[in-house]
């Protein structure tokens, strides 16, 4: 019997997959390069536990804008009742369980929002629920009234509240919420990257969802918009002209450590809501953050990467907060 040989050509498919690596390692390589650099790349935000340890010495938790925002919001609303950061933790770590941060419009039966919260079980209305305001607010009135709520297991505090029928679930997200109050309530940091806000933001807005998480707290003073700054802060202060509208929030000498915890809050809050709200740049106590600058990241002032050549952005003294809207 004669030999019929294949005329078709062998397929060379180890040649094909190494073709395909290369490739796929150059798309990722790309789109690294993208978010390292200036402005390029997807938006992201980074919570980290200390706002030294941005390269790699501190815990840190990554997450998208939209979830940023809402765990920027829940823990505002918590600083801004006067809660210890172990409150702070026990809400992050449940909206973590509950809807992984995100503001949803379903879930199990008519649960919905960032606790996934009942209207049918006396939470609210479906649009009080869905208000990441009011929703993180009423989680933190009943958790105040869980006796000896900061001394319990993360999972046993939480669950008093939410009644879970998977309570267990907590304890994976506590390291996480941990960090995430690091960086709103304490000495840690909130960075985001990304282009810079492409439409004009609008002050009045800022001022607005500031004023309804923080109240008339007596704490601060809020200087005019787009004019002189406010106050004296804690080491002299504001009182200096800017070329784009501003909201500036003033601590006052006499308020101590709370003020500065609610300053904190306040910064990374404009931090974590600049893309949807227009926000070009923050300012806190020498330290400054601008869109689309520095891979997001927060720069002393002084920093070589400070000076960006268009205006001084890390104009706030001391104890002063000023939020500078895209225009």
């Amino acid at each position: 019997m004669s030999e019929i040989r294949d005329p078709r050509p062998r397929r060379r498919r180890p040649l094909r997959v190494v073709v395909g690596l290369l490739v796929l390692l150059s798309v990722i390589g790309y789109f690294a390069v993208q978010r390292a650099s200036v402005g390029g790349g997807a938006p992201f935000c980074v919570a980290s536990a200390d706002a030294s340890g941005r390269d790699g010495e501190s815990e840190k938790y990554e997450m998208s804008p939209e979830q940023a925002a809402n765990a920027a919001t829940i823990a505002a609303v918590g600083i801004a009742k006067g809660l210890p950061d172990r409150a702070v933790t026990i809400a992050l770590a449940t909206a973590m369980q509950e809807s992984a941060l995100r503001n949803l419009d379903h879930g199990d039966r008519d649960s919905l929002g960032l606790f996934q919260q009942r209207p049918s079980m006396g939470w609210g209305t479906p649009e009080q629920i869905t208000d990441p305001v009011y929703s993180a607010g009423i989680f933190y009135d009943h958790l105040v009234d869980v006796p000896g709520y900061s001394r319990l297991p993360l999972t046993v505090a939480a669950q008093k509240v939410q009644r879970s029928g998977y309570p267990q679930a907590y304890a994976k997200h506590e390291p996480d919420a941990t960090v995430l109050t690091a960086a709103f309530a304490a000495g840690g940091s909130l960075d985001c990257g990304g282009p810079a806000p492409t439409q004009p933001g609008d002050p009045e807005k800022v001022r607005e969802g500031l004023v309804r998480i923080f109240g008339k707290d007596g704490m601060h003073t809020f200087g005019p918009q787009g004019g002189q700054g406010g106050q004296a802060g804690r080491n002299g202060g504001g009182g200096r002209a800017v070329e784009e509208p501003e909201i500036t929030m003033v601590e006052k000498q006499e308020s101590g450590e709370a003020a500065i915890r609610r300053s904190r809050a306040m910064a990374h809050w404009a931090v974590a809501n600049s893309r949807e709200m227009g926000i070009a740049r923050v300012s806190y106590d020498l330290r400054g953050w601008v869109a689309g600058k520095d891979r997001g990241r927060w720069r002393d002032k002084g920093d070589a990467g400070a000076k960006n050549g268009d205006g001084d952005p890390y104009g706030a003294a001391p104890g002063e907060v000023r939020i500078f809207m895209a225009r």
